[in-house]
């Protein structure tokens, strides 16, 4: 049985060492470049940049987005879960009630953040 594992263990092994030698490398070149204001300064086309670099966006932007992010998620939960409904709902109803519980949080967060407007952007 831990044979089935050896891949998995591998793939983590390989990600940490590609990971941290990565930045051990960006580290060490880094160190060799000086900064001067021409590199530090945008390229926007030959042309001189005016203003500020980055536009300000507002917070309601990431709240979106992160809320995009966490009901997203909920998919990646249920795909799996479907896929084997079938062949767990003969055996026991827990695989349903599983679920069933799963997104009742889920709605009960949605409804959180309908009530406190984190989707309305007329606010």
């Amino acid at each position: 049985m831990l044979r089935e594992y050896v891949p998995v263990l591998l793939q983590i092994i390989v990600a940490i060492v590609f990971a941290a030698s990565a930045l051990i490398v960006s580290v060490l070149v880094g160190k060799s470049g000086k900064r001067t204001r021409a590199k530090d300064m945008a390229y926007e086309c030959g042309m001189v940049p005016q203003g500020e670099t980055q536009p300000r966006f507002s917070v309601k932007f990431y709240l979106v987005a992160m809320l995009f992010i966490l009901f997203d998620l909920e998919i990646v939960f249920m795909y799996p879960w479907a896929v084997v409904y079938k062949e767990m709902i003969a055996h026991d109803a827990l695989i349903f009630w599983s679920m069933f519980s799963f997104i009742s949080i889920l709605m009960v967060g949605y409804v959180y953040a309908l009530k406190k407007g984190a989707l309305d952007w007329k606010r």
